[in-house]
């Protein structure tokens, strides 16, 4: 009896009969019809140089939904003469793994190897992941694994160290151009768009060739007598979700690259990755939160004001609610990129955190110390303090330190923004102390 989860021994033809979706029809039979994925698929790639050395790894491939990570592992395993056996760590519980692992076994003592590959790995818990170690080690599987998410922080150490991990990009423009160019010649018709409605359909795919080939196949069924513009596309069809999770990978992507745009003073790239966030569904109150911590992080002191922007825009935001204040936090963006940037009390307050954890034990200096005991007086606590009003220029220029520690430069303002009349202050102080210190 064949094996319920090995796809090696079926037909490839027995469903020739019924109706096959174009995304099947289309399937690329040998590695060189994939589209898209040359920097893995290449000579030079990973993969390209695995395949010319006869020497197969297991893999991770991990990228966004519909670029080919099926499709790839099944013609690896056609280019290495190994069965596919293909699993959904969705459907697949332990009883059914030991009956694929039993299968791969008998397999080997036949003389053949096994692929198998595991789609959305990553749903697999610690234990079941643990599962494959052995069977990888011993040579009864080559695994290939599918994952959406990033392997860092979803797959075990253990599993990640015997497996190489291929990165899968999503499909350029001219990548889904050639796969409906394929598509027209499958279905022996062009498609009935304009020029401009058949990017709009490109665009819609969002770099997913799945989707673009199910939108494909939804237009060719159309009965026009004309070819559809842009208007009468968009009524047709809607356009695909863009792939967003709030408490995945594409959620610390995406504040990266607002956090990233702030800072290089670019608001329309802030703008765009703000809006990407809040149309992927994310929550209003987290953007403002992170938008008052790029305030101090990473302009601070150039711009104190944009502190208090941030916490107004916040305000506003709590009061109008959804839609309208998300303008007030799309204001706080753009004063962000657009305020001189400063991390000099960051990078102060990072050094002070390493002195004071390097020096911890050590006391203050008695002088500054309050004495409101008479022992204190006799063993010395605020003996020989200075009060700083009653100094010339109101600066007395002791040494707050702890007794014996060198006197540390932490915050070293930067001459941007408001931080340049700081700048003159620290200069300024720094001398008086040079002059009283050497009185």
């Amino acid at each position: 009896m064949a094996d319920l989860f090995d796809t090696s021994t079926r037909d490839p033809n027995a469903a020739a009969a019924g109706p096959r979706p174009l995304a099947d029809r289309l399937r690329p039979r040998r590695l060189s019809e994939v589209i898209g994925q040359s920097h893995v698929l290449s000579p030079e790639g990973p993969l390209g140089a695995m395949l010319a050395a006869k020497s197969l790894s297991s893999l991770i491939l991990w990228g966004p939904p519909g670029v080919g990570k099926t499709t790839i592992a099944r013609l690896l395993a056609a280019e290495t003469d190994l069965a596919f056996v293909q699993i959904s760590a969705i459907f697949t519980g332990v009883p059914d793994l030991k009956k694929v692992f039993e299968s791969a076994r008998i397999r080997r003592q036949n003389g053949q190897g096994t692929l198998l590959f595991v789609d959305e790995i990553h749903r697999f818990n610690k234990a079941q992941q643990d599962g494959f170690l052995p069977h990888m080690e011993d040579g009864t599987i080559l695994l290939v694994g599918a994952t959406t998410e990033n392997p860092s922080f979803e797959l075990n150490a253990a599993l990640l160290s015997r497996a190489q991990v291929i990165i899968l990009e999503r499909l350029s423009l001219v990548d889904l151009e050639l796969m409906a160019q394929r598509a027209e010649k499958e279905l022996g018709r062009a498609l009935p768009l304009k020029g401009e409605a058949r990017e709009a359909m490109l665009e819609m795919a969002d770099g997913d060739g799945r989707a673009l080939l199910n939108l494909i196949e939804q237009a060719a069924a159309w009965k026009t007598d004309h070819p559809l513009s842009r208007d009468e596309l968009s009524k047709r069809l809607m356009r695909r979700a863009a792939r967003y999770d709030k408490s995945g990978d594409e959620h610390y992507n995406l504040i990266s690259a607002l956090h990233k745009s702030v800072r290089g003073s670019d608001p329309d790239a802030a703008l765009y990755w703000f809006c990407r966030m809040l149309e992927g569904g994310e929550d209003p109150r987290f953007l403002a939160r992170r938008l008052t911590r790029m305030a101090v992080e990473d302009i601070g002191l150039a711009d104190p004001q944009a502190h208090d922007v941030c916490l107004a825009c916040w305000q506003t935001y709590e009061r109008l609610g959804s839609p309208e204040g998300e303008l007030a936090l799309a204001n706080a963006v753009v004063y962000l990129a657009l305020a001189p940037k400063s991390n000099g009390v960051y990078v102060a307050y990072k050094a002070a955190r390493a002195a004071a954890r390097e020096t911890g034990s050590q006391m203050p200096p008695r002088h500054i110390l309050n004495a409101p005991t008479r022992l204190m007086k006799d063993v010395g606590y605020g003996a020989g303090y200075a009060y700083d009003h009653d100094a010339e220029d109101g600066f007395s220029g002791q040494d707050y330190f702890p007794e014996g520690m060198k006197r540390p430069v932490f915050y070293a303002p930067p001459e941007r923004g408001f931080e340049r009349e700081l700048r003159k202050r620290v200069d300024y102080f720094a001398k008086l102390r040079v002059k009283r210190q050497g009185g």
